[in-house]
């Protein structure tokens, strides 16, 4: 088959969505499928422009045999609600050319496009329109609401109305929509979208990757941690991951000797959270390390820390969890009971409730003192990730669907379960 896809985000990003665009088009391409991709210039998490691309032009080359086209887009230093906006409406317009192009001159068969970032979403159905395609929109973010949750977006203001109207429109113009979570199924049918038409389709891990580690992590040694525990936080450092509490945490822990907290990540809110953590000698500050370093990253955790803003639990599933399980360590979460991350969590970790860092901070204590409970969610953690994480499962059902002609529109991606069923 086929496939044009159109992505903000995609590798050499190492982190977010660029991971799991980059990966599925690469698993298609090594399947013998055709795959083009256009994508934006790489710039997440630091919203800089990575050393070795120009923001300001037009490239393409095949990359891992998948034909990438990139464009130039604004990148706002300071990704406020307005800059944001610019930002994801100048990928839509920079990105209608190649992609209108690739349309009437190569005709895919199936044109997908990844939200974020949803503004550019009614290019992707433009081509497929013109060319007769399939159509697929997937959902890793719904940007609407969590612009909300975060502030961003004041929900009582006419922009807000216009927004959810743009939503519901850009959506129920595809073939197929998917998202990650059973939850955030359950809210597609919610906005109005036939269940027929929803699917789920996982993120997922690379267990044979990220696999627990047997030895010390040698970040340990390189970054000079003697203690024997480490609270981990790895990835975006930006509004939505509500990441002040881990600062509120370690102060409230700050009389353990036994414990150092690791933040390792790059985003907007880094300077102000170390800001935050001024005078505190249980907490350190890195930069994301390689992808080929990343189960050293991970292995360096005896706790992952997962928080999420109040109100963010069923809009978006950080896409690190996969990996925080698949490492084989504990995850301390923030999510009301009965969301979607909560759900996720159970049995893994443990969960507390949003905006009480007493409460996160006892659940780390208590990982950190009752070594056969750590244990146990360990060993779980591992056999999670395993049984729905794995990426060779979750590819490999995407991979089938497309190699069977029978298959509809609605089956283009895989599913556990199709929502409402």
């Amino acid at each position: 088959m086929k496939l044009l896809i159109l992505g903000l985000n995609y590798a050499p990003e190492g982190v977010g969505i660029a991971v799991y665009t980059t990966g599925m088009a690469e698993a298609l391409a090594a399947e013998g499928h055709e795959v083009r991709v256009v994508a934006g210039r790489p710039y997440y998490p630091a919203w800089r422009i990575m050393e070795g691309h120009n923001a300001f032009t037009y490239a393409r080359a095949v990359e891992n045999g998948v034909d990438v086209t990139r464009v130039p887009h604004y990148i706002p230093a300071q990704p406020s609600g307005g800059r944001r906006l610019l930002h994801h409406a100048s990928f839509a317009a920079t990105s209608a050319f190649p992609m209108l192009w690739q349309a009437l001159s190569w005709r895919p068969d199936v044109v997908m496009t990844i939200a974020p970032s949803l503004i550019a979403a009614p290019v992707a159905r433009l081509a497929a329109a013109l060319c007769g395609a399939r159509s697929s929109l997937h959902i890793q973010d719904f940007e609407v609401e969590a612009a909300f949750a975060t502030g961003l977006l004041d929900e009582t203001r006419r922009p807000a109305r216009l927004a959810r109207a743009f939503e519901r429109k850009v959506i129920s113009s595809f073939g197929t929509v998917s998202t990650i979570s059973p939850q955030m199924c359950r809210k597609l049918a919610e906005k109005g979208l036939p269940p027929e038409r929803i699917v789920e389709f996982r993120n997922w891990a690379d267990i044979d990757a990220i696999r627990p580690l047997d030895t010390p992590s040698p970040f340990r040694a390189e970054w000079g941690i003697e203690t024997p525990h480490v609270a981990l936080y790895s990835g975006n450092i930006a509004n939505k991951q509500g990441i002040d509490i881990v600062v509120d945490a370690a102060r409230r822990l700050a009389h353990r000797t036994d414990l150092t907290f690791v933040v390792c990540g790059e985003g907007p809110n880094r300077a102000n959270l170390e800001a935050q953590a001024a005078g505190l000698a249980n907490i350190r500050f890195f930069d994301l390390q390689p992808r080929e370093r990343l189960n050293e990253l991970v292995g360096l955790a005896t706790i992952h820390l997962l928080p999420q803003l109040a109100g963010a639990a069923d809009l978006v599933l950080p896409s690190k969890l996969t990996n925080m399980l698949a490492s084989g360590r504990p995850i301390v979460a923030i999510a009301a009971s009965g969301t979607g991350l909560a759900e996720e969590v159970e049995g893994c970790g443990l969960v507390t409730p949003p905006e009480q860092a007493h409460a996160f901070a006892a659940a780390i204590s208590r990982l950190i003192d009752d070594p056969a409970l750590h244990e146990r969610l360990s060993a779980a953690a591992r056999e999670r990730a395993v049984e729905r994480w794995s990426g060779s499962a979750i590819l490999g059902r995407l991979l089938s669907r497309l190699a069977d002609p029978l298959s509809g529109a609605a089956e283009f991606l895989p599913s556990g379960e199709q929502a409402g069923s």
